[in-house]
């Protein structure tokens, strides 16, 4: 690890330097090798993580987004100027890179979060030390060789392996600046608060329990299969999945629909072509999500569909959970309180939308939610009123595209600049203001001499 961290601080003296088109070239470079390799690295993904081709297809585009982004770089690392703001006196920025950062990335998106990482980094003019998750390290692997392939120089982007000693060994190392984390509340914080207290610079995108509301006005069929996709899409494994929902008045007659349009999707393992859910992570993933479905039942909840002993031939000993629904959940309950993390849907009933709102509001995350409505008067008061970062409007899973930034809020996050976008190159450099003071009448005309030098 320490040989990993030394070869990224000697990088950095030339990497730094590097001209910002010579980076730009780079990642074009990156960009047109990540398209050419795009099915292989999907299909590691399906065979390390689970989750189906199509699902870690779009894995690996979502991050290949953000690297287009980074090809933007000149325009991106642009600084302010304001001539003349005294006599004579000019104030302008600048942005410079950091030095040694760190990215701590999840087993849910192998490729993705990388390279929500890395690529900014780098094309910003730092070096990298990239932990992956120990569970499916093959993606990032893989995107090494296509780093190395597009000219990147050596010790630019470094990888190390382990569990908690790595995290430790990142947290307090002298020579790492900054730490990019996706991943677990309890690993998020933790990273934060040693990150911090060393003095680093630190993003941290953690759990999430995001709430879509249902209005009785929306478009229904659009509405369902919305829901039932994004619930139970890459087995509800992701920190954006639309896990609860809350039923305004007349829309909760739907809910026999929605779990028809579950018991229609197909468990399997991910490289099947007519798989929508593959496997969980883990035996001990698959544990504690039945373990969340239990706690949800004994604490009184209507378990409407239950995915807890389904069994895919040839892999009876799977780690497969099928699509599950919770009904008349109360916020009390473990399975409101805790992200589940797995293809489970809890649900609960409002009377009006300002009761909906006070229900999201009330969760300690704020990373997604989505209102499902025709009426934009709705739409707008939704907006307006709710204390989460990403709003969908008839959109179940609002992540932007990498022109803007991952804006999760409250328990969802911590740091202060958030990942890609502005945000991300504001977290990645660091701004230098000069103010220069050329006086005018020390100015002084000069004309040409035609008469022969000669020595005093």
């Amino acid at each position: 690890m320490q040989a990993a961290t030394d070869a990224a601080s000697e990088a950095f003296k030339t990497w730094s330097k590097s001209t910002v088109l010579t980076r730009q070239q780079l990642m074009f470079n990156l960009q047109s090798l990540i398209k050419r390799d795009m099915n292989k690295i999907a299909e590691n993904i399906t065979l390390e993580q689970g989750k189906t081709l199509p699902d870690a297809q779009g894995d690996v585009m979502r991050g290949l987004q953000v690297v287009e982004q980074c090809c933007s770089i000149p325009s991106l690392m642009l600084g302010e100027t304001l001539p003349n703001i005294a006599r004579d006196m000019d104030t302008f920025t600048y942005r410079f890179p950091l030095g040694v950062t760190a990215g701590i990335t999840p087993f849910n998106f192998p490729a993705m979060i990388p390279l929500w990482m890395f690529p900014m980094s780098l094309v910003c003019g730092n070096t990298m030390v990239l932990k992956p998750s120990e569970r499916d390290p093959g993606a990032t692997m893989m995107l090494m060789e296509l780093v190395k392939e597009a000219g990147f120089p050596d010790g630019v982007l470094n990888v190390i392996h382990g569990a908690h000693d790595a995290v430790n060994f990142i947290c307090d190392n002298d020579a790492i600046k900054a730490i990019s984390f996706v991943g677990s509340d309890n690993a998020g914080k933790y990273i934060y608060e040693r990150g911090s207290k060393n003095g680093k610079r630190v993003q941290s995108n953690m759990g999430a329990k995001n709430h879509g509301v249902i209005m009785p006005d929306a478009n229904k069929e659009a509405c369902l299969n919305a829901l039932a996709g994004a619930g139970m899409g890459a087995a509800g494994q992701r920190c954006m999945a639309l896990s609860t929902l809350v039923w305004v008045g007349e829309a909760k007659n739907w809910i026999p629909e929605l779990i028809d349009r579950c018991k229609k999707l197909k468990v399997g393992p991910g490289n099947a072509p007519d798989a929508d859910l593959g496997p969980l992570i883990s035996p001990a993933a698959k544990k504690r999500v039945l373990d969340l479905v239990q706690s949800g039942v004994d604490e009184g909840a209507e378990l409407l569909l239950d995915g807890r002993d389904i069994t895919v031939p040839g892999y009876e000993n799977g780690n497969f959970v099928g699509p599950t629904y919770l009904h008349n959940v109360k916020t009390s309950m473990r399975c409101y309180k805790e992200e589940i993390f797995g293809p489970v849907l809890c649900s609960l009933e409002a009377d009006s939308l300002d009761e909906a709102i006070a229900i999201i509001n009330s969760n300690q995350y704020g990373n997604g939610t989505a209102v499902f409505t025709t009426n934009g008067a709705t739409a707008r008061k939704f907006i307006d009123e709710i204390d989460v970062g990403q709003i969908g409007i008839n959109a179940p899973i609002p992540v932007p595209l990498p022109m803007f930034s991952f804006t999760g809020t409250r328990g969802s996050f911590r740091g202060d600049l958030h990942f890609y976008g502005k945000q991300g190159v504001s977290f990645y450099t660091q701004l230098k203001t000069v103010v220069q003071l050329w006086r005018h009448q020390d100015a002084t005309q000069q004309t040409a001499r035609t008469s022969f030098p000669i020595q005093k």
